[in-house]
């Protein structure tokens, strides 16, 4: 056996855009600490360490990203060779190049195109490189009770190295991933980096009953449906209780904003319906004064027209007034002598008749005045109101158009759009559980023929668990860790072949609280290390945990506190006495002691522009001169 292990460590991470300054991380052997503010991009950092080694889900769409195109990857297997990955922060395939680049090579450098997806049939294809730098490749792993098996690809392994922070407080084993036809496959993984010998002995039971045939037919179709719904749950972030804790949160709000809808809907129809009525009322008091204005203006030209009638009249009348008092004298129209006179006759030249017609038609013309006088005061009166009541509704029409322009239809439509989005949102959380409930649904009728199967068939399921004395050897190495670590109540620790999980002084170890659950996690996961390299056993040799210390920072309850005890100081003590063909890379908000922060593989993102690292991506001011915070962690 050789005095190296296999294995490789991760040297550095870069991202890369035309019109973007690089940015880049570096990581040595041994221990690693990310550690400061939230919303700096620590988190981000395991996605895209995931990412490069094959994770299929794509790489969240932060602000930050924007504008880089490219990924690099610098590894280092154990002999010292550097190797150099580069893929399109979109996804797809990977450039491989040998050596160590700190920027993706010109077209100078021919790289080795590797293929995103495992395949077994070819070693071009990134899963088998990364076996191959483990002692791995060309490893078969069981995938049911009936003994049949899969190549194994380095994803199998890769769960079992980079613990994400939503992983790391699961309340299942570290071993299952929500997916109860994967636990078998997982488990297989596990037992081999335990103890070096793949299932590619095993012969499976071929099916021998045309039902049993129907089954197998059955279960490659749910195999199949599973597989999509699967790759649709990987972008939820939330498991169905978070789900349904959400909805129940979602319709709460809801039901406060159609209250608040309601009563600001009614608020501005009310408003509204006023403000119609003011303005009706304002257009036909415009539209009377108008009228009150042109009639006074015709009827003070009728007016003018009746003093001119008037005096004309009174011309005549006072001409014939001055024609009695010059007595007789031949008639102005006939030029007849006074002896000639006929004063018992009508004529045309009648004066005394031509004076009454006119004394009559001015006393007529005089009672039409005075009523053409009564009407233009009671239009000016009219007119007078409108002027005083006018201003008033001009004011009334202005102060609630504000109203119902600025304060009541901004909140109405901050409310709709509100209520909208709430809306939008229940429908994704009702679809999310919709999801899960198919999910298990499938995989309940998928367990159901695959028992079946296993009554029926002839031949008894083949048992694929993992030796006794290696489990216990594994669960020693935990104890071990935990005891370093000073855990509280550590006790026995023993491997539970049932739950494939850790027993911690009797204790199963999901039973604790979230915080608990994450340093067990973290335990589980370099007790795994510590075991493969102290037995020779074929391991990447690196692990990677995000958040292992949440305890200390939201404790789960008085048993999940551990602020009070010195946990801390014990596990970054321990993580830095490793041995250097062992690299951890631990991600964490909390401070690590003063010795540890002042180590040179220790980084803390300060988000702070003016001191230390602002975070992965460099700082870029917003255009409003603020700070561009749109990481999420």
């Amino acid at each position: 056996m050789s005095t190296i292990s296999p294995g490789f460590r991760v040297r550095r991470l870069a991202f890369f855009g035309p019109q973007k300054p690089p940015s880049s991380i570096t990581f040595g052997p041994g221990l690693n600490v990310l550690y400061g503010a939230s919303d700096t991009g620590k988190s981000f950092i395991v996605e895209a360490l995931d990412f490069m080694m094959g994770g299929n889900l794509a790489l969240r769409e932060i602000p930050e990203r924007t504008g880089y195109n490219q990924v690099l990857l610098g590894i280092e297997n154990l002999q010292g060779q550097a190797f150099t990955l580069v893929r399109s922060i979109d996804g797809g395939g990977f450039n491989l190049y040998e050596g160590r680049y700190d920027a993706p090579p010109g077209i100078e450098v021919q790289p080795k195109l590797l293929a995103e997806k495992h395949s077994e049939k070819s070693e071009g294809n990134l899963s088998m490189f990364l076996l191959q730098q483990c002692g791995l490749a060309g490893k078969r792993v069981r995938k049911n009770v009936r003994g049949e098996t899969n190549s194994l690809s380095f994803r199998n392994v890769a769960r079992l190295m980079i613990v994400t922070e939503t992983e790391i407080t699961q309340q299942r084993s570290p071993l299952h991933d929500g997916n109860p036809t994967a636990n078998t496959p997982n488990t297989a993984t596990f037992k081999l980096l335990l103890t070096g010998m793949d299932d590619s002995a095993l012969v499976p039971n071929a099916p021998q009953e045309p039902e049993e045939l129907s089954r197998e037919a059955q279960m490659q179709l749910l195999d199949q449906l599973l597989d999509d719904y699967r790759d649709q749950l990987k972008e939820l972030t939330k498991s169905p209780r978070e789900l349904e804790d959400q909805l129940r949160k979602i319709d709460a709000s809801l039901s406060q904003h159609a209250v608040q809808l309601e009563s600001t809907e009614a608020a501005f129809q009310e408003a509204a319906g006023r403000r119609r009525e003011l303005r009706k009322k304002l257009e036909e008091g415009r539209d009377r004064r108008n009228e009150v204005g042109t009639l006074l203006a015709r009827f003070s030209l009728l007016d003018r027209h009746y003093n001119s009638d008037i005096e004309r009249l009174r011309a005549i009348e006072e001409g014939g007034t001055l024609f009695g008092i010059l007595g007789s004298s031949r008639c102005p129209l006939c030029g007849a002598d006074p002896a000639h006179h006929h004063d018992d006759e009508e004529c045309d030249g009648n004066v005394d008749v031509i004076v009454d017609a006119a004394r009559k038609e001015i006393s007529k013309i005089e009672l039409l005045r005075g009523e053409l006088a009564n009407t233009i005061r009671e239009l000016h009166r009219e007119g007078a109101s409108f002027d005083r009541r006018m201003p008033t509704v001009v004011a009334e029409l202005k102060e609630i158009s504000g109203q119902v322009d600025g304060l009541i239809s901004s909140k109405l439509a901050k409310l709709r759009a509100s209520y909208s989005e709430f809306a939008d949102k229940r429908g994704e959380v009702r679809q999310a559980i919709a999801l899960y409930a198919t999910v298990q649904d499938m995989e309940r009728r998928r367990a159901d023929l695959e028992n079946a199967q296993e009554e029926r068939g002839s031949s008894t399921p083949i048992q694929g668990d993992i030796p006794t004395v290696v489990a216990e050897g594994f669960a020693q190495s935990v104890e071990a860790i935990l005891k370093a670590w000073h855990f509280p109540d550590v006790g026995p620790v023993h491997f539970d072949a049932k739950s494939r999980d850790l027993v911690i002084a009797g204790k199963q170890r999901t039973a604790r609280g979230k915080g608990l659950r994450a340093v067990t996690h973290a335990a589980f996961t370099l007790g795994l290390l510590d075991y493969c390299r102290e037995n020779g056993t074929p391991h990447p040799g690196f692990v990677i945990l995000d958040s292992p210390l949440l305890a200390y920072r939201k404790p789960d309850g008085k048993e999940d506190d551990l602020t009070g005890t010195d946990l801390n100081e014990q596990f970054y003590s321990y993580l830095q006495s490793l041995p250097t063909d062992r690299q951890v890379i631990v991600v964490e908000n909390s401070d690590p002691p003063t010795a540890i922060a002042a180590l040179e593989q220790v980084q803390m993102f300060g988000k702070n522009p003016h001191s230390g690292r602002y975070g992965l991506f460099p700082y870029v001011p917003s255009a409003t001169g603020g700070l561009d915070t749109g990481l999420i962690v």
